[in-house]
């Protein structure tokens, strides 16, 4: 390849001087083809030079097997993808690969780039616009009765103005899911106009063709009930909701870390509406302006609350088992002796568990399990079948559940007094807690074993405030009497009087 300063003389001596190229390539000792096409040549860019394609005899079978295991994975999070020896074992023991892991690794390394950049799926910047938003669950630890637990999170962002605000659950089950979306637009005041979501299951039962979903059927008719517009994502790309996923780590990072003692999930949602406020008076990173200022526009787009809030619980029509437990998600709850075997009405929101009657009315009311807790039992349905066995009371888990006093009472009772006594508990269950028929007990007992009757006086006037009244030590208004002695010693002592008296 000729240098420079020869292509520039060849050029002056034929363009310039005249001269032919026979008579230049002579002089140079160049080819005449050569300096006829550096002479001729109209335009001398520099071009990018492709970059030559060396054959592998050793990769070239496998390259469209691992392109295209690259191209799943793409769909993957990063944690589900294959390593590159990982795809180095699997070339080796399925397609009896004998090249190195290196050599994987150099092919793997430099294709994942070139698909990047092929990927149609890569992320285009989009103009977020006034009262559109974005919703995930997010996960983050806490201290609670003295241990970590991981709970979930729920986050709402608005791209526009960078706000956001959070709520914490037990779940992210579509009990939850449902009640912190309603929990947003209530606290809020309004609805956003659209709401972007990933594929999660409390909203999507399956993806379908053509960017369709089948949805759950909660989902669609609280989407009726506000109003608000919905989208979600492709699958496997959560850059579609970017700003979410950046406002849940964001969360957790300035709210959660380090672990937060909680008592009450509910007191700690309290207090997130109050922080969260707060942490919008700093300026959009882009927009230079508060974002408090900028949330404004943002509920200024969006859409006016329905007059009614919607009621997020859904009824399940459920067989209890020959006990009368009922099981909601795994765990059971107790009905009442009369719905054993029965189909029996449930009504279930995010923190709570109702025994209905075909009227609604609530029979027993249970909190939600989420724990390690397997069942919940509420005793006060059973006592009344209890009483008609109360041998069998000993044998029950119900039995060590009742106060100390209780256990002592019931064990110095006749059959008789202890059916009465079961009946009592029964109409103070219904009403109130243990604590009502301790105290009453308790103060029964002062002079000795109470009767039902005797206890059951002492309770209706704890819980309608007049407190027991106790026995009063009257002053006696009658001169106190000498104490009359009885026997025939007294005529003795009257009859020796009479004899000294006459003498």
């Amino acid at each position: 390849m000729l240098q420079v300063t020869d292509i520039k003389y060849i050029r002056q001596e034929v363009n310039t001087k005249g001269h032919s190229y026979a008579e230049v390539a002579r002089r140079t000792n160049t080819d005449y083809r050569t300096v006829q096409r550096y002479a001729d040549q109209e335009e001398f860019q520099p071009k990018g030079q492709k970059k030559k394609t060396q054959p592998s005899p050793v990769m070239d079978p496998v390259k469209n097997i691992v392109d295209q295991w690259l191209k799943e994975d793409l769909n993957k999070k990063r944690k589900y993808r294959r390593t590159a020896k990982r795809i180095w074992q699997l070339l080796e023991k399925e397609y009896h690969f004998k090249g190195s892991d290196r050599t994987v690794r150099s092919y793997v390394s430099h294709r994942k780039r070139e698909l990047l950049e092929e990927s149609d799926e890569a992320a285009i910047p989009l103009e977020a616009k006034p009262g559109e938003a974005q919703i995930d669950f997010g996960e983050g630890p806490f201290k609670k009765k003295g241990e970590i637990v991981d709970l979930p999170y729920l986050v709402l962002s608005y791209p526009y103005s960078n706000a956001f605000y959070v709520q914490v659950f037990e779940s992210q089950n579509q009990d939850c899911f449902l009640e912190g979306m309603k929990r947003f637009f209530h606290h809020i005041g309004s609805v956003p106009r659209t709401i972007r979501f990933d594929n999660l299951s409390p909203a999507v039962k399956k993806v379908l063709s053509h960017g369709q979903r089948d949805l759950t059927e909660g989902f669609e008719q609280f989407a009726l009930h506000y109003g608000f517009g919905y989208e979600f994502c492709n699958p496997g790309s959560g850059n579609e909701k970017g700003h979410v996923e950046a406002m849940v780590k964001y969360a957790r990072n300035n709210f959660f870390l380090p672990e937060r003692t909680i008592y009450d999930v509910e007191d700690l949602n309290h207090v997130l509406w109050q922080e969260i406020e707060a942490d919008r008076h700093r300026p959009h990173y882009e927009k230079k302006k508060e974002i408090a200022r900028l949330h404004e526009e943002d509920k200024n787009a969006s859409l006016v609350l329905p007059a009614k809030e919607y009621q997020c619980i859904r009824y399940e029509t459920l067989t209890a088992d020959k006990f009368g437990y009922v099981k909601v998600d795994t765990k059971k709850y107790s009905t009442s002796p009369r719905f054993a075997k029965q189909k029996t009405l449930v009504g279930i929101t995010y923190n709570r568990i109702d025994i209905l009657t075909d009227d609604h009315e609530v029979i027993v009311r249970h909190d939600r399990l989420y724990y390690e807790d397997a069942k919940s039992m509420n005793w006060q349905p059973y006592l009344t079948l209890m009483a008609r066995r109360p041998t069998a009371l000993k044998y029950t888990t119900f039995y060590d559940q009742l106060p100390v006093i209780w256990q002592r009472y019931l064990q110095d009772c006749t059959k008789v007094e202890k059916k009465k006594a079961l009946d009592l508990l029964s109409k103070i269950l219904k009403d109130h807690d243990f604590k009502k028929a301790e105290e009453a007990l308790q103060v029964a007992s002062e002079f000795g074993h109470p009767s039902s009757e005797t206890i059951h006086q002492v309770y209706h006037q704890i819980v309608h405030g007049r407190g027991y009244r106790e026995t009063l030590n009257m002053k006696h208004s009658v001169p106190e009497m000498p104490l009359a002695s009885r026997g025939m010693n007294q005529y003795d002592v009257f009859f020796s009087q009479e004899r000294g008296h006459l003498e």
